[in-house]
């Protein structure tokens, strides 16, 4: 069993709260969402593993078990192009849960106009294959959201 942390600080709302029907009707994967905190911070990864997708608004980890997780941050942001984002680390790379992948400002991605809400979201996972998903209440980076199995 894989347990997935937060990426962020900030309050768990989870995926159905997320404004985008992709996310919210969880057709990209099950998982919840994080309504970060507004002020400049450092995404960190969620699981120990290798990056595998690498762009300024989003990013997937896969573990050693082969679980993908995708971290998007905000929504719509690809529209951005990559302003306000700073990638930490690239494609290939492997990361220990908890360390910086990308350094940005929610409260920079609000005033464009996005949404600065952050799905997590386990690809290819059946929703009963996760348990114990956070779906209120504030959190921490580093905090559990949920555990995959």
């Amino acid at each position: 069993m894989s347990t997935v942390t937060s990426p962020l600080a900030g309050r768990a709302i989870g995926l159905a709260a997320v404004p985008d029907p992709v996310f919210s009707g969880a057709m990209v994967g099950p998982g919840t969402a994080i309504d970060p905190v507004r002020e400049p911070s450092e995404a960190v990864s969620p699981v120990d593993g290798v990056i595998v997708s690498m762009h300024p608004h989003a990013f997937v980890v896969v573990d050693g078990e082969g679980h993908g997780v995708l971290v998007h941050l905000g929504i719509d942001t690809v529209q951005l192009n990559g302003q306000g984002f700073e990638l930490l680390v690239n494609k290939g790379d492997t990361v220990r849960r908890g360390q910086a992948v990308v350094r940005w400002n929610p409260a920079e991605v609000e005033a464009a106009g996005k949404s600065p809400v952050c799905p997590v979201v386990a690809l290819e996972a059946t929703a009963d294959s996760l348990s114990a998903v956070q779906e209120d209440g504030e959190v921490k980076a580093g905090d559990q959201l949920f555990h995959w199995s």
